[in-house]
């Protein structure tokens, strides 16, 4: 057997110049890497940039990130890479994208070179748009996400490569991040060094109308919310909604019993020309909402458990996180198996944390909930596809379509999660007899000490041995037959312990109502059985999606259909939701004019139920054991003067 330098040498002599295997020892990653941003021409949707990298003689094989951690997909956006550039002394040097890894390029290091200058733009998509290349800069504002504006030496850790970098904003605009800033001149950023984790893991944002709040007054760690916003008008906060994320700041010490960061930052887009998202850092969040939400009641409802979700995550994801997710680099497959616990826990608290703070009343809490079991409860693909299939999945699952997705299953393990650690909670706090409950699971397996920004990665078997510590049970079983599940019916035991069932009702459900203002969705899938997306166009709407075997479904109706009138009149969701109502009890169908694809044809909904939406009703004889989880812990925060 050739030892490793034999066989080093061996691998040289016969790899072509250009091959896929071509090493990365050109550059030395003790050295750090200089990159320089220049975001002047964002609001054309334009960023440039340029690398240096300290290199030596010989094949360099460079890559743009792939792997985008909080994504759990493939979804760097190579595709809007352009203008990339090699130079060295001055002169051009020729490189070759491999034909297998389309992030990846290939050059030639000259001798006595010691300094490869890359030089790149990213073309950030313009206007709001689906899928995943979201916009990322407006006429007012831009969110820098430093894996769309870099390359990095092929096979290295993350953690071994340090980068020095610099930002040029344009004229006047401000600034937030939670990476450390050495330097401040006129529309000039210099940040400390810091290794490539780190700065991938800090975006910035950036734009002509910013607010800083502070979030937590005098205190250490410090909080702050960085919002940006098209107007000076989108950055007014009622005061109500300061102190309940004060509250938030709060919630979360008692919670997790200690902070993993130096300090946090939440980042607030308000804007409805950047898609609305939100991603998880370890010492900021990048959340992004549509204009208005922070003034109007209807959005802010709808999108008041962002912020704790993405928080929450600063511990479970970001610092305690699946070994599947925990990759050395960006090239790295991620495993998404364990997204059930890294997504599916953090819904859940960030479900219960909007009560905690006040965001959400009791009820509004239950109408959530309500709403989240009984659409799953409903799931005809988990007949084929269990659960951990859709995190298994996640990549392929968070860019497909809306038609079908009561078949296909979406990213169920987020809202299911949630149902799941309800269950999970209540069992611990009826096995210790209220002693314990899954807060005292957070403290012990994410909290801990204090602690800088680190990773400390678990398995499923890790998990299973820390609940097991909080309240003997035979967690490998509970979950398993949850996870692995195919039904027929949603996981609702969580609810039935905590003292509510699900029920129907022809009462609008709050929760959906705050939600279908804000997505211009008309929602009757537990009625007539699908979804309407209200677009505002003249030969009618696109059905969204049709739960197989209801009467829509029954009819012929499909996913991809528009609607263009109910019982002989243009549609729009009053005259849909009075034809439902109309149609009770009596014989007649209800008839909708469908256009298919150019083809028009009238079909006869035999639904006589009536409206009908999921409400949770008390159960006679139980203690209500969800107000006393939703209850807050931290003592209340005094209300701020503004």
């Amino acid at each position: 057997m050739l030892n490793r330098v034999s066989r080093w040498i061996l691998l040289l002599a016969i790899l072509p110049l250009f091959s896929l295997a071509a090493p990365a020892r050109a550059q030395d990653a003790r050295k750090p890497i200089h990159l320089s941003v220049d975001l002047r021409e964002a609001t054309k949707h334009i960023f440039h940039a340029k690398v240096s990298l300290p290199v030596t003689p010989g094949p360099l094989t460079l890559v743009y990130p792939k792997w985008i951690p909080g994504e759990h997909s493939p979804v760097g956006p190579i595709v809007n890479l352009t203008g990339l550039l090699f130079r060295a002394d001055g002169k051009q040097i020729d490189w070759r994208r491999d034909d297998v890894d389309m992030f990846a390029f290939h050059c030639q290091i000259p001798t006595g070179v010691s300094e490869l200058e890359v030089s790149l733009d990213y073309v950030s998509p313009s206007g709001p748009t689906a899928g995943r290349e979201n916009p990322s800069a407006t006429a007012q504002l831009a969110v820098l996400n430093w894996y769309t504006v870099l390359l990095y030496p092929q096979g290295t850790k993350s953690d071994d490569l340090t980068y020095v970098a610099t930002l040029q904003l344009p004229a006047g605009w401000k600034h937030g991040t939670a990476l450390p800033i050495a330097n401040e001149t006129s529309g000039a950023l210099e940040f400390q060094p810091a290794s490539l984790t780190t700065l991938i893991d800090s975006p910035v944002l950036t734009g002509a109308h910013m607010r800083v709040i502070d979030l937590s007054p005098g205190q250490k760690p410090e909080h702050h919310i960085h919002i940006a916003a098209e107007t000076e008008a989108g950055l007014e906060v009622p005061a109500e909604t300061i102190q309940q994320w004060r509250q938030l700041v709060a919630e979360t010490g008692v919670l997790f019993g200690a902070r993993h960061y130096r300090h946090y930052d939440f980042l607030l887009t308000e804007s409805d020309n950047v898609e609305t998202d939100g991603v998880e850092h370890h010492e900021s969040s990048d959340n992004r909402v549509p204009a208005r939400t922070l003034q109007d009641p209807n959005f802010s409802d709808a999108l008041t458990d962002l912020l704790p979700h993405e928080f929450t995550h600063s511990w479970n994801g970001k610092y305690r996180r699946p070994a599947g997710l925990a990759t050395p680099n960006y090239q790295e497959p991620m495993k998404g198996g364990l997204l059930w616990v890294y997504e599916g826990m953090t819904q859940y608290y960030g479900t219960i944390l909007s009560a905690r703070i006040g965001s959400w009343t009791p009820e509004r809490l239950r109408e959530n909930l309500a709403w989240v079991a009984a659409y799953l409860d409903q799931r005809k693909g988990r007949s084929w596809r269990d659960l951990e299939d859709t995190a298994i999945a996640a990549q392929l699952l968070y860019a497909s379509a809306d038609e079908y997705k009561t078949w296909r299953r979406d990213t169920d393990y987020y809202d299911e999660g949630t149902l799941i650690w309800l269950e999970a909670d209540t069992i611990i706090r009826r096995e210790t007899k209220g002693a314990k409950s899954l807060d005292d699971f957070c403290r012990k397996f994410e909290g801990g000490e204090n602690t800088g920004p680190k990773i400390v990665p678990y398995t499923f078997e890790d998990v299973v041995a820390a609940l097991k510590e909080i309240a003997p049970y035979d967690w490998r079983g509970f979950f398993t037959e949850r996870v692995n599940s195919h039904g027929p019916g949603a996981p609702l035991g969580g609810l039935e312990n905590s003292g509510w069932k699900l029920v129907y009702t022809d009462s609008q459900n709050d929760s959906r109502a705050a939600g279908e203002v804000a997505t211009h969705v008309t929602d009757v899938q537990f009625s007539l059985g699908f979804l309407v997306r209200d677009s505002g166009g003249e030969n009618g709407d696109e059905i969204s999606d049709v739960v197989p075997g209801s009467p829509a479904a029954l009819a012929g109706i499909a996913p991809g259909m528009k609607l263009v009138a109910v019982n002989g009149r243009k549609w729009n969701a009053d005259d849909l939701h009075a034809a439902i109502k109309e149609a009770k009890g009596g014989h007649e169908p209800i008839e909708l004019l469908i256009e298919n694809e150019d083809f028009f044809r009238t079909y006869h909904v035999d639904y006589h139920g009536g409206e009908r939406y999921p409400h949770l009703e008390k159960i006679s004889g139980k203690p209500d054991v969800l107000s006393e989880i939703a209850k807050m812990k931290a003592p209340a925060v005094t209300a701020p003067k503004e």
